[in-house]
């Protein structure tokens, strides 16, 4: 298992290279550019140097007169020792602002997935083992709900009922008008009650997609040799579902769980948008608009290496869950 890791890591830090050199190439050649936006701004001032002149000492200062490789390479060297320079578009260190909307997207993903788990898993082995029943029809129903509404559809419709016709909820905003005037404890009950709509939203539209597919794997589970053969011996039907069954089909369950790693902290943009949420997914959204390049690199950099750990993470659990499996 530990060369296995190791032989993994030694790949995962080549592609690593492959990706953020893409990335960093793909970003350079955005449309948008703060550099020229902001010379724009700084040449239309009184008595100042043409667009042009700004727009040379911008890219020099900022290090864009260089090539795409030279300049990967100058961000690579930086990047190794940690120094991901200052966010162009919000005017602070690139980890500093990354400290401060990353713990509100994280809390929302975790929220979320925690409840699509307890929801999905649930309810996709109740519906296998009850095939073809009422108790079936209502999940798929369901379950073809949640794949099918668009989360900006869906967000907008509990926010029509639970904030404009009940009033239950704020439209929009992570805390209410009078939250400086509150308790400590009425601090955290108000950001509560602020991430509940958010937190529906994300959970809603995402059991659909794993209530079906544990479905179709238990179903799967439930037709081999070896489960007629555990009932045939006179075990119950909770310990051959549950016991026997249900481990068999955490297999492939293992592969979503590891490639849910990134979503934890990439944000719901759309989500976070529609409710006003300054979590990480809008933030990188309008560094993106912007061509803030150095808050972007450290982005996406971030990104992949979650992905390539949640892969990895995926393989490792194979093994957990399943004894045949061995590395060598």
């Amino acid at each position: 298992m530990r060369k296995y890791i190791l032989k993994r890591l030694g790949i995962s830090v080549i592609i690593l290279l492959c990706v953020t050199f893409v990335i960093y190439a793909l970003i350079r050649s955005l449309p948008s550019s703060y550099v020229e936006n902001m010379a724009m701004q700084l040449s239309a001032a009184p008595g100042a140097k043409p667009y042009q002149e700004w727009v040379d000492q911008l890219n020099k200062q900022y290090g864009l007169d260089k090539n795409i490789l030279m300049g990967y390479l100058t961000w690579f060297k930086d990047a190794v020792r940690g120094h991901f320079g200052d966010s162009w578009r919000w005017n602070m260190p690139v980890v500093a602002k990354f400290k401060s909307v990353i713990s509100l997207s994280f809390i929302l993903g975790v929220i979320s997935f925690l409840l699509e788990m307890f929801i999905a898993i649930p309810l996709g082995i109740v519906a296998a083992t009850k095939q073809y029943s009422r108790t079936d029809y209502i999940i798929s129903a369901i379950a073809l709900v949640g794949i099918s509404l668009p989360s900006f559809f869906f967000a907008e419709l509990l926010k029509l009922l639970f904030s404009v016709k009940l009033g239950w909820f704020d439209l929009y905003g992570y805390v209410g008008r009078d939250y400086a005037t509150l308790s400590a404890a009425g601090k955290f009950f108000d950001k509560v009650k602020h991430l509940v709509l958010p937190v529906l939203t994300l959970t809603i539209i995402s059991i659909g997609g794993l209530m079906r597919y544990t479905r179709t794997n238990m179903l799967e589970v439930l037709n081999a040799d070896y489960i007629r053969t555990a009932r045939a011996k006179g075990l119950s039907e909770h310990k051959v579902i549950y016991k026997h069954a249900f481990r068999n089909t955490l297999i492939p369950l293992v592969t979503i769980i590891g490639g849910s790693l990134p979503g934890l902290f990439s944000g719901a943009l759309i989500t976070e948008t529609l409710f006003s949420l300054p979590g990480i997914g809008y933030t990188s959204y309008q560094s993106m608009v912007a061509g803030d390049i150095p808050f972007s690199m450290f982005y996406m950099t971030f990104m992949a290496v979650l992905t390539l750990l949640g892969n990895l993470l995926s393989d490792v659990l194979y093994a957990v869950v399943d004894p045949r499996v061995r590395y060598s």
